[in-house]
């Protein structure tokens, strides 16, 4: 087989799998990760299910990809956003800013904090948060820990915290709350860990 066929059906698998999760992020929004079935997934994608099975296990494997698609998404959202920051604490407010509008993608706090934890189970969403749009977040505050710029806190338990107040925040925007006043008053809990040097200067 020659490298250009090779090429050609590994593009046309990425594209099958592309057309599934695709239509799987629709799907599982329209009805639900419970309601949602292979069958009408495989009617939205139009591809048999041959193909549906040749790239994943199950119904949950294929929620799984979406769940990871749109973290990856959020997670690039924020790393574009702290790109060469003044301080490690201005990583960490642009960063809040970033997950909150990346997080207003249409569906994608109901994907990622209602069906997902449902779907896949709490622990699982942990999971595959701290590997990327969470990881971020404990980066940050690391940073802004050796820096001095934060005090010194238990970096697991913060970065937990701070995550779910994070989620939190995300729910309540897409329920109808203010933007700009749960960015502001987020900011506000990062600036209250502030360590008491840099405050006094």
């Amino acid at each position: 087989m020659s490298n250009k066929s090779k090429m050609s059906n590994e593009d046309r698998s990425s594209i099958t799998r592309g057309a599934l999760i695709r239509a799987a992020r629709h799907l599982f929004l329209e009805k639900g990760y419970a309601e949602a079935s292979t069958p009408e997934l495989v009617r939205a994608a139009g591809v048999t299910r041959g193909a549906l099975y040749h790239h994943f296990d199950d119904k949950k494997s294929v929620f799984r990809a979406v769940v990871e698609q749109e973290l990856s998404e959020v997670a690039e959202t924020i790393r574009q956003s702290t790109i060469a920051p003044a301080t490690a604490m201005t990583a960490l407010n642009s960063g809040t800013r970033a997950y909150l509008d990346a997080m207003q993608v249409p569906g994608r706090a109901q994907l990622l904090l209602v069906e997902g934890p449902a779907a896949l189970g709490v622990q699982c969403m942990k999971q595959l948060n701290d590997a990327s749009a969470g990881q971020t977040l404990r980066t940050g505050l690391e940073a802004a820990m050796a820096s001095g710029e934060i005090r010194t806190l238990p970096l697991s338990a913060l970065t937990a915290l701070l995550d779910a107040a994070f989620d939190r925040a995300a729910l309540e925007i897409a329920g109808g709350a203010s933007l700009e006043d749960i960015s502001t008053t987020l900011n506000a809990l990062l600036d209250g860990l502030t360590a008491r040097d840099q405050r006094e200067r």
